[in-house]
């Protein structure tokens, strides 16, 4: 199977998922309509590819891989609304299309953004599921890489270092909140959903997790200033402008591509004890490095 390939079956999967879970609550049909917007506006659906990618190391995926993977775009995407409101990074277009904030309201969107964090937890802790154990282990997992021991403190750290100087120990802590730790999740949830267990295999997914995670910061930071705003879906040079540090900023232009380059290298071999059934995984090494967007 292609990487092309790969990522229609991913996205179509957790696409379905998340349209047959979504539209269930009249009472905020209104609010569903932004939640919508923000979940289905042409992402590459990265993290859920990397759920099912993990996934089929262990065995075929079920229907707690797909709550995983929904669950996990549902916090992406309620970060990427709040990221872009006025008291954040005030973007005003995401993927070449307005903003939530834009499209709806500066309100709408903050509540869509909330609702789409706690949706993540509905469809996890659902009863269908029948697996508690396994549940529980997802949203500690989930929790862990969201909140204030991931996520969000990444980009609390983000905000407090605008147009402040930081050394590159200080950047990639802040990207490894930030960025990386929602990445590692969908990597270990993908595992944790079909029942793996071996310490050894959740310690070459780690490493795995802790170089592409960095490697695809690097890169956002790397084609912020190398692409356009028209490939990028984004204002280009809007981390310039709003005088955020960066790696290309820290390290010159070529010290952050060959940083890139030597993450990915990283990332491979991490996980070369896998063998053959790891290519998911190789490729989605080789994309994340090589995007232009």
């Amino acid at each position: 199977m292609t990487l092309d390939d790969f990522s229609q079956y991913a996205r179509c999967r957790v696409d379905d998922y998340l349209t047959k879970n979504l539209g269930q609550y009249k009472p905020a049909s209104d609010l569903q309509r932004a939640m919508a917007y923000s979940l289905f506006n042409g992402g590459k659906r990265v993290r859920p590819m990397l759920t099912y990618a993990t996934a089929s190391l262990f065995g075929p995926s079920n229907e707690l891989t797909d709550a995983s993977a929904a669950a996990i775009e549902s916090i992406h995407a309620y970060s990427l609304i709040h990221d872009d409101l006025p008291a954040m990074d005030n973007d005003d277009l995401r993927r070449g299309k307005p903003t939530c904030h834009i499209e709806f309201d500066e309100a709408t969107a903050i509540l869509a953004g909330d609702a789409l964090q706690t949706f993540a937890f509905e469809l996890l802790s659902d009863s269908k599921h029948q697996n508690t154990t396994r549940q529980i282990q997802l949203i500690q997992e989930l929790v862990q890489a969201s909140g204030r021991h991931g996520m969000v403190t990444g980009q609390m750290i983000d905000l407090a270092n605008v147009g402040k100087n930081i050394n590159i120990d200080e950047l990639e802590q802040m990207h490894q909140h930030k960025t990386g730790a929602l990445i590692r999740a969908s990597i270990r949830m993908g595992a944790i959903s079909t029942g793996a267990k071996s310490e050894a295999d959740f310690a070459a997914l780690d490493a795995y997790a802790a170089a592409i995670g960095l490697a695809f910061q690097v890169q956002d930071d790397i084609i912020d200033i190398t692409s356009d705003t028209t490939t990028l879906g984004k204002t280009q040079f809007s981390d310039e402008d709003a005088n955020k540090p960066t790696y290309p900023k820290l390290l010159g232009l070529e010290g952050a591509q060959a940083l890139a380059l030597s993450l990915h290298e990283q990332a491979i071999t991490a996980i070369s004890p896998f063998g053959d059934a790891a290519q998911p995984l190789v490729e989605l090494a080789n994309y994340i490095i090589g995007r232009n967007h």
